[in-house]
């Protein structure tokens, strides 16, 4: 099979064994680690995976022609693969797979307005039940910020939150602009705990209910607003603009125009943050099997990519973080959760739905453990001045959102 003898290629650690459809196995690896038995159903998915291994890997285990042995799962498989991978291709076949996916990159990131629209849909409108499943209780569908060891995930999500809202060094009054605010819990959160009036943007009619929803029930909707717009499409202007988990979506063609966006929609003296996920080893392209089931239009950005469109908007990178394992994290989390809910996701959709998601997840997460995936987090300004000289403001503004939202509480428990 054309299948092995990749696998003969890429697997020098662990233990691998994949049985072809005939019943006959074969061995890989040095025996390391929890032994992966894969089973493959059908000749012609052994022939697919080797012709386009990043695509027809995923589509068999959704379909079923790939199985896996208990008590090993499709997480063990592809952290096998992907730990063995690491951050390089692998040879002249993986290599040829690679180019090919650059040369056609701009072409399957060309998000113009109406198709983003559509391309948000395709992963943001599916029935809200799936991410009530493994998502905090904010409904945060970004990376996690675990601060410190043994935190929770609805405590790592605040923490991201006061993270952010500290960097952007927010005072009340000012307007805040939340570029695919998703369910609507940044803004809500950023209104209660510094005082901003927020705008938050989605092209998401799913999120855009219910972030509604929440500003009503939480008696914010005169301080914070949602609507169904493209950010192209907004003409104010604003102190603050943040963007959590939305340039993934921008599309690598579209980078020049969301960062004259930035410039145009904030004040003389505005501030942004970007958080998006993004690559360690330069310039790459998307996943063909997320590209087709998971984030159509989406691309991982290069911070080299980033930089030079922020260069050429005349804007000024004033700090650049890079968090290296809390989306793994975060990942492995969600995977947990969606997995303890499982039949519950099957009654909503059904066991290919299922089988996808998994992969997504597992996927993702080996993603950010081995193959130098991370999250950058972007401060811009447009002016060299607009804020303190050192980073100190920073944690202290962190450390008093903490604080301050921790006072009621206290007082609460006291009896007052």
């Amino acid at each position: 099979m054309i299948f092995n003898a990749l696998l003969g290629k890429i697997i020098k650690r662990g233990s691998l064994t994949v049985v072809a459809p005939n019943g006959q196995p074969r061995h890989f690896g040095d025996g390391s680690g929890l032994p992966v038995t894969v089973r493959i159903h059908d000749r012609t998915a052994a022939y697919e995976i080797g012709l386009n291994p990043y695509l027809k890997l995923g589509e068999a285990y959704m379909d079923g022609r790939l199985t896996i042995d208990p008590p090993a799962t499709i997480y063990e498989l592809l952290d096998l693969l992907t730990s063995n991978l690491g951050t390089k291709f692998a040879g002249p076949i993986f290599e040829a797979y690679g180019a090919l996916r650059r040369m056609k990159r701009r072409i399957d990131q060309h998000n113009p307005v109406g198709k983003a629209q559509k391309n948000v849909a395709h992963h943001y409108d599916l029935d809200g039940g799936i991410y009530d499943l493994f998502l905090d209780r904010d409904k945060q569908y970004s990376c996690a910020y675990f601060q410190h060891p043994g935190m929770t995930l609805e405590q790592a999500q605040l923490a991201k939150k006061r993270h952010i809202a500290a960097k952007l060094r927010i005072e009340p009054g000012m307007r805040v602009l939340d570029i695919g605010c998703g369910w609507g819990g940044m803004a809500l959160t950023l209104a209660e705990e510094t005082g901003a009036e927020v705008v938050g943007v989605t092209l998401s009619r799913e999120q855009l209910k219910v972030a509604q929803r929440r500003a009503e029930e939480r008696g914010l909707a005169k301080q914070v607003e949602f609507r169904l717009q493209d950010y192209r499409a907004v003409k104010e202007n604003f102190d603050r603009i943040v963007s959590v988990g939305m340039f993934e979506h921008v599309g690598v063609g579209h980078f020049a125009e969301y960062f004259r966006s930035v410039d145009h929609l904030l004040t003389h003296d505005g501030v942004a943050l970007i958080h998006t996920i993004g690559r360690l080893d330069g310039p790459g392209a998307t996943n063909p099997w997320i590209a087709k089931y998971i984030f159509p239009g989406g691309y991982i950005p290069a911070l080299s990519e980033m930089s030079a469109s922020v260069e050429r908007s005349g804007m000024f990178m004033t700090d650049v973080e890079i968090l290296r394992l809390h989306y793994a994290e975060t990942l492995r989390e969600w995977r947990r959760r969606f997995m303890e809910r499982r039949e519950t996701a099957e009654k909503i959709y059904d066991e290919r739905f299922c089988r996808m998601w998994e992969f997504y997840l597992a996927g993702s997460e080996t993603s950010f453990r081995n193959e130098g995936m991370v999250v950058f987090q972007m401060q811009i300004a447009k002016k060299i001045d607009a804020l303190p000289m050192t980073r100190d403001y920073m944690l202290d503004d962190e450390r008093r959102l903490g604080e301050q939202a921790a006072a009621p509480r206290q007082r609460l428990l006291a009896g007052d």
